[in-house]
């Protein structure tokens, strides 16, 4: 068994990532970190692991009892915490926060899109696993970048439910103020722009990202459009030929529904032509593909695994 330890184990991703690991077959959880909760139950926190786990968060572990180590802590405190601990040698690390992604402060980590850096990440130690929106918005141009379509002004309206802002309580994240609500934020300037140009390798002002909340828990879905010289049916075979070999990525000749990926690791893309303007539809749960499942597709790369292992997830029937 692969022994792991989880830094960061209270919020909504950490709760997702335990969830996935308590049921995968080479797994041990061997520490789920957390100093506000330390002595309680994990069930006490993540409430719909009842009957399945029995942990206590605890606020001491020991790094060279484990195989695996996920961050899963605020956006500064996993840079923090390489510097200020002794690191062992073979330990593999996979980061859910953004300190890594980036290309000018990546260090030793590798960027872990699967779909991207497939080949390069099985035999990477250190993993920074790529934000949400960033997920959606790359998978969906991901085979225009590579074949070197991308020409054009890009445009992108993506909406995110309420766990994208994590579980802590703010102004917007209140049930009252994002119940029937809708709302823009961080317009044209979101912090996933950057790594979306990193890997599409594009300049940043290609970019117009108009980033939006929705008053919906959890998921992803993605518009994008941009003008290229294809036929939908060229288009169709490039997208289809990229992702032949992808685990969850899935080419879909209809409209998606956002419930067809929430609770599962799924990236579902849907393309249609307007005139010179190839639109395109990428849905993901923000929480799975966008954080945790997307962190346990990585491990199962960098340990050597088949990519699915324990990511056999079901959506919602209805």
């Amino acid at each position: 068994m692969i022994k792991v330890g989880i830094i960061g184990g209270a919020g909504y991703i950490a709760g997702e990532l335990i969830r996935i690991l308590i049921n995968h077959p080479d797994v041990n959880i061997t520490f789920v970190h957390s100093n506000s909760n330390a002595g309680s139950k994990i069930i006490d926190i993540h409430t719909g692991l009842i009957g399945e786990a029995n942990l206590v968060f605890s606020s001491l572990y020991d790094l060279n009892e484990i195989d695996v180590l996920f961050l899963c802590s605020a956006h500064g405190y996993s840079k923090r915490f390489i510097k200020t601990h002794v690191i062992p040698d073979k330990l593999k690390i996979i980061d859910l926060s953004m300190d890594f992604r980036h290309k000018d402060c990546a260090e030793k980590f590798i960027y872990g899109l699967p779909e991207l850096n497939r080949n390069i990440i099985r035999k990477a130690q250190y993993i920074a696993n790529p934000g949400c929106f960033a997920t959606a918005v790359q998978l969906a141009l991901l085979p225009l970048a590579a074949n070197n379509f991308l020409k054009n002004e890009i445009h992108i309206n993506a909406i995110t439910g309420g766990t994208g802002a994590g579980s802590r309580l703010t102004k917007t994240s209140h049930f009252s103020w994002r119940n029937g609500n809708i709302s823009v934020y961080k317009v044209f300037s979101h912090q996933h722009l950057k790594e979306i140009s990193e890997s599409l390798n594009c300049e940043l002002s290609k970019f117009s990202f108009v980033p939006m909340r929705g008053n919906f828990s959890r998921g992803i879905f993605a518009t994008v459009y941009t003008e290229v010289d294809l036929s939908i049916e060229y288009a169709t075979e490039v997208y289809l030929n990229f992702y032949k070999k992808s685990a969850f990525t899935f080419i879909y000749d209809k409209e998606p529904d956002l419930k067809q990926v929430i609770n599962t690791n799924k990236c579902i893309i849907h393309l249609e032509k307007y005139g010179n303007k190839l639109f395109i539809i990428s849905v993901i749960d923000n929480l799975l593909k966008g954080a945790s499942g997307q962190a346990v597709q990585n491990f199962n790369l960098i340990c050597g695994l088949n990519e699915k292992t324990g990511l056999i997830l079901k959506a919602n029937a209805f």
